[in-house]
């Protein structure tokens, strides 16, 4: 068993900068690579890409970084975790299979983590007993069964431990938990029991700290103006010692910087109650966390209590739920901010009186310059120069978004002077899709591991 292991996340979402993984690969030694692909909508919208494609479904901007990288990754003998297999991870696995022959790479584990995706068993489960009701208004799933578009049960690490315990360098998964992808190695590579509550409280702690990549090492960071280099910030690592105790850090030489209060700030992001941030595998109890400065741009984390994890797995469920169109422009000033009230006035009055009568559920009117991100906060300007106003329907119907949407261009010529900025075409009504956290039983959930060779 080691005693010291280097895990870094170079992805805190689909759609993040494909140079944290190209970096971090290069920059410095690490044994772990970590990529985190996937957020609640992010299922909904791989499982209309695969409704689409069967062969669709997941994440390909992972199989695109491994088409440049993974040479390297396997001479270097690098191991990759991430859950960029969405709704789809049969597929993924494929792909990345054809990435290896392409570049020759033969006897190449890739692992795959399955079984969370709940869609076609949704039936079953309520038949079952299993109300999968919202935690946030406690209605059962039943009154939206038939709006339902993903549902995915949030898996832990003891998977992805059965994976690198098969020999798997690249594990691909589904709906896996984002610090369970620095979790897993940590186990696997320490032998930790998978009731050591205290471990993998803390490996829980570490990985919620790298989850959203650069974020702990300067993104994102009210003190903005202290970090230095902020176009080469350098992607997190957690330098982890088998008694649960961890630095944060990055590679030297990189930009960014990693603090106490830098650390901190990623620690209460997302935070509900901090004694019992609840996984799959532990609940960890934030408040003991203690945060040292040891170093430039090392932070050590000890202390960390976990206790036994709860009965019940959290599933993310996604659903139809009516239309909305939203239109936007820029206002010049003088009277600015009276001249984008006239026009958002005038939109609502010439929808009333057409034929198509339209009275929408929720309307949006917004001034953008008028102190509306920081309301109560900062201060608003009395006369801005121009503001951009933002102006949007949401309903049920989707002919009257679209119609909605057909007032928004004649402003140019028939609202008050000084409206521009509009290049972007009529807004269209869009679908929305909207959560329903949920729990279920761990008894109802049966992961599937499988690890396949190049």
């Amino acid at each position: 068993m080691k005693d010291r292991v280097l895990v870094a996340n170079g992805q805190g979402f689909w759609g993040d900068s494909i140079l944290g993984p190209i970096r971090l690969l290069r920059e410095g030694p690490i044994d772990y690579l970590t990529l985190d692909y996937l957020a609640e909508v992010t299922m909904s919208i791989m499982q209309k890409q695969r409704a689409r494609r069967p062969e669709a479904g997941y994440a390909t901007d992972f199989v695109r970084m491994l088409d440049r990288l993974l040479p390297e990754i396997v001479e270097k003998k690098i191991t990759v975790i991430a859950n960029a297999g969405g709704v789809n991870p049969e597929a993924c696995v494929e792909a990345v299979l054809e990435v290896a022959r392409k570049h020759g790479i033969t006897d190449l584990g890739v692992g795959m983590v399955a079984g969370d995706d709940l869609l076609g068993r949704l039936d079953e489960l309520i038949d079952s007993g299993e109300q999968l009701a919202s935690m946030d208004t406690g209605e059962p799933l039943t009154t939206i069964r038939d709006r339902v578009t993903s549902a995915n049960a949030y898996l832990g690490a003891a998977p992805i431990v059965e994976c690198l315990q098969q020999g798997a360098q690249i594990v691909v998964g589904g709906r896996l938990t984002d610090p369970s992808l620095v979790m897993a190695p940590l186990i696997h590579e320490f032998g930790w029991a998978l009731d050591d509550w205290d471990r993998l409280g803390a490996a829980t702690v570490a990985g919620h700290i790298v989850e959203c990549g650069a974020q702990c090492t300067g993104g994102n960071y009210a003190d903005w103006r202290d970090v230095p280099d902020l176009a080469r910030v350098g992607y997190p690592i957690i330098d982890a010692r088998s008694d649960g105790s961890f630095e944060v850090t990055k590679h030297e030489g990189t930009g960014g910087i990693v603090t106490v209060p830098g650390v901190t700030s990623q620690l209460v992001y997302e935070m509900g109650n901090p004694r019992r941030y609840i996984g799959p595998d532990v609940i960890a109890d934030f408040t003991t966390i203690r945060l040292e400065q040891t170093a430039a741009d090392r932070v050590r984390v000890t202390g960390v209590r976990g206790y036994a994890a709860t009965e019940t797995l959290k599933v993310s469920i996604s659903y139809k739920d009516g239309y909305k169109a939203l239109g936007q422009l820029t206002v010049a000033g003088p009277d600015a901010v009276d001249k984008a009230q006239l026009c958002a006035d005038v939109v609502f009055e010439r929808l009333a009186y057409d034929d198509v009568r339209f009275e929408p559920d929720e309307v949006t009117v917004e001034m953008l310059g008028t102190d509306v991100c920081h309301a109560g906060i900062a201060v608003a300007p009395t006369d801005p120069a121009e503001v951009v106003l933002r102006i949007g329907v949401r309903s049920p119907d989707k002919k009257k978004c679209d119609r909605f949407g057909m007032e928004i261009v004649p402003l140019v010529t028939s609202g008050p002077p000084g409206v521009t900025g509009f290049a972007g075409g009529r807004p269209k009504a869009q679908e929305v899709i909207n959560y329903w956290p949920a729990l279920i039983s761990k008894d109802n959930i049966e992961p599937v591991v499988k690890v396949v060779r190049s």
